[in-house]
């Protein structure tokens, strides 16, 4: 028999159902969750926390839609980086992200006019997203909507962080090298320098075995530069686990060198969510000259001189993300600034890093072919950090710009992790090459 409310007559079973539907939908407006269905909760956007950054945000509780802007101050760096959390959101239900580009002016090197950056820094084609905050993978491919970016996200919690990409805060580069180098003597976290705001900037230095310290390789590795560039720490971190592994051949890079990383270089502009490129009175990748504005480059030009010095600043590696679109490759100062021996020898690091980094997993795009740059085509060439340390370094140093593709499905926290590994192997192989050849005079340049 089926149920009808008093005064109701010819109520069958399809009609008591209806009539039951039409309660819950009536008590969910007004508030109340029956039949075992939760009422949806106001979504909300928090950027209070460190490295979030976001502006002019839009929240449409209907259509359980959210526009938004790039935040960051444009004099502190480009306004492309965007990363907050969502919360009032029902798990398994499917929001809206509708993101378009700053209207905010900054300068471009060599132009007279102030202008808005291109939309395409951006806006990736995939956004990032996380329910914890820690675990990050990529929504659907966005679509182009007039000048909105437009993606579409599944969450599978009351909560959902977004961001342009996979987010690495100052706090978290810290965590991680304190944790993996605690049980390990010969793995230190120290503190390169404190920033401009007061930030402690970490460095891990690596030296296993007995050898002593001017018998050993001189590697450096710094990544972050620019602070929205997220993907280079990932690959520095991807650097770190294979180094610090089990592995015969991280054992024999740790045994016959003495490597420094630094995971986070602008770690200010990275702690308040600025872009960091071309942030005044200039990026810390147009910094490095003989009087330095930012703490970090004077102290990391500190340290490398010191290897300079001793004769062993073999390998230096800086770690950047490139424009939208474009694959891993490197940057190298052009060769008409170079010695011919250290040309043969850049080249065969290239080569090697092309060999492993290409077979890294997930796959990510890369060139063999670096690209070079010099007095005849910037004038800030000088004070670019890996001309620097080619300009001041030793006859055999090498010294690259590698800029890891971030457009693209790859361009997760696993796909930088694999690159940072498979450059690590590659400066074992090289490094390991250089060992077993015999001694070649070198003259600088």
């Amino acid at each position: 028999m089926s149920w009808a409310p008093a005064g109701w007559v010819g109520v069958g079973e399809s009609d008591g159902r209806w009539f039951s539907l039409l309660c819950c939908v009536v008590l969910s407006v007004i508030g109340v969750a029956p039949c075992g269905i939760a009422a949806m909760q106001p979504l909300t956007v928090s950027a209070g926390f460190e490295g979030a950054s976001v502006a002019s945000v839009e929240i449409d509780q209907t259509a359980r839609s959210i526009g938004f802007m790039p935040g960051g101050d444009p004099a502190r760096g480009w306004p492309c980086w965007w990363y907050f959390r969502v919360d009032g959101v029902t798990p398994g239900e499917t929001l809206t992200l509708r993101l378009r580009a700053s209207p905010a002016t900054v300068a471009t090197p060599g132009a007279a006019l102030y202008r808005p950056l291109d939309p395409k820094w951006a806006m990736p084609a995939r956004a990032t997203c996380s329910s914890d905050g820690r675990t990050w993978g990529h929504t659907g491919r966005g679509a182009r909507d007039g000048e909105w970016m437009v993606y579409t996200v599944r969450s599978t919690g009351a909560s959902l962080h977004v961001a342009w990409g996979p987010p690495y805060t100052p706090s978290q580069a810290m965590a991680f090298l304190r944790e993996i180098s605690r049980p390990l003597p010969w793995a230190e976290v120290t503190t390169l320098c404190h920033s401009r705001e007061g930030r402690a900037v970490p460095v891990l230095r690596v030296s296993e075995g007995e050898p002593g310290r001017r018998q050993r390789f001189g590697v450096w590795v710094q990544a972050r530069q620019h602070a929205w560039e997220s993907g280079s720490t990932w690959v520095a971190h991807g650097f770190v686990e294979w180094l610090l592994g089990g592995g015969e051949d991280a054992r024999w890079l740790r045994r016959h060198a003495e490597i420094f990383v630094v995971p986070i270089m602008d770690i200010d502009n990275t702690a308040r969510g600025h872009g960091g490129k071309d942030a005044q009175p200039h990026d810390h990748n147009r910094d490095w000259s003989d009087r330095p504005h930012w703490n970090e480059t004077a102290a990391a030009q500190r340290k490398i001189q010191t290897l300079i010095e001793e004769g062993r600043m073999d390998v230096f590696l800086d770690l950047h993300n490139p424009a939208p679109g474009e694959p891993t490759f490197f940057f190298a100062l052009h060769s008409d600034h170079v010695a011919a021996p250290v040309i043969a020898l850049r080249n065969r690091f290239i080569e090697l890093s092309y060999l492993h980094i290409s077979r890294a997993i997930p796959v990510l795009p890369m060139s063999r072919e670096p690209r070079f740059i010099g007095a005849a085509n910037n004038p800030r060439w000088r004070t670019f950090s890996n001309h620097w340390v080619s300009l001041n370094g030793n006859p055999q140093t090498v010294s690259l710009c590698l800029e890891t593709a971030w457009d693209g499905p790859s361009g997760t926290s696993e796909g930088y992790r694999a690159v940072g590994s498979n450059l690590a192997a590659a400066v074992r192989e090289y490094l390991g090459e250089r060992l077993r050849s015999a001694s070649v005079p070198f003259s600088k340049p």
